[in-house]
């Protein structure tokens, strides 16, 4: 007797996670009471061809305001804020775009053993997850105008060229804007994390 079992391909995360991912969103970081800047953030999330994508779904995760993360790694004598986790979920409408609320994230060390040292520029870390997307595709946010961009130690190691793709401006109404574009030419900057 032989057994013709089969391996079952691998697959993008499929509509039964759904109800439970939703469930879990949380795209107001910041209840009353937390201290700093407050924010809005706008990500619009673009496929390969330049599309809008209404099916996907974006994940952030900040320090506050002091530049503390919510974290047990994180012991550093800083604040923490009652109410703020720092982590965030949205789901992209049908104009592609993810909406949270949150404050503004304080500087943070850049932690490495490399001698490079020094503080990274205020930014919010992304994940994306969206169809045809079998890991998550991790990201940054930084806010154009910033005066640390130019010493940031990660913004550094991004090609120069490459950059803008990591900024997000601000819009008139004070909405942060960053278009999140999974190829073609103007492809956003994602790390291998």
């Amino acid at each position: 007797m032989t057994s013709h079992a089969k391996l079952t391909p691998s697959q993008t995360i499929g509509p039964f996670y759904w109800g439970t991912l939703v469930n879990a969103y949380r795209c107001d970081l910041a209840p009353p009471g937390v201290a700093g800047e407050r924010i809005d953030l706008a990500l619009t999330l673009h496929d390969v061809q330049g599309a809008l994508v209404p099916d996907g779904m974006i994940e952030i995760w900040q320090a506050n305001s002091h530049g503390r993360y919510n974290h047990p790694d994180d012991r550093r004598n800083l604040p923490l804020d009652a109410g703020f986790e720092g982590f965030g979920r949205a789901s992209t409408d049908r104009e592609g775009c993810a909406r949270f609320s949150t404050v503004k994230p304080g500087r943070v060390p850049w932690p490495h053993g490399d001698g490079v040292g020094g503080l990274q520029a205020p930014h919010v870390n992304i994940s994306v997850f969206a169809r045809g997307v079998l890991n998550r595709l991790a990201t940054r946010l930084y806010f154009d105008g910033d005066p640390a961009l130019p010493e940031d130690p990660v913004l550094k190691m991004v090609e120069p060229a490459r950059r803008d793709t990591l900024i997000a401006k601000r819009d008139g109404a004070g909405l942060w804007h960053l278009p999140i574009r999974l190829g073609g030419p103007a492809e956003t900057v994602f790390f291998d994390v």
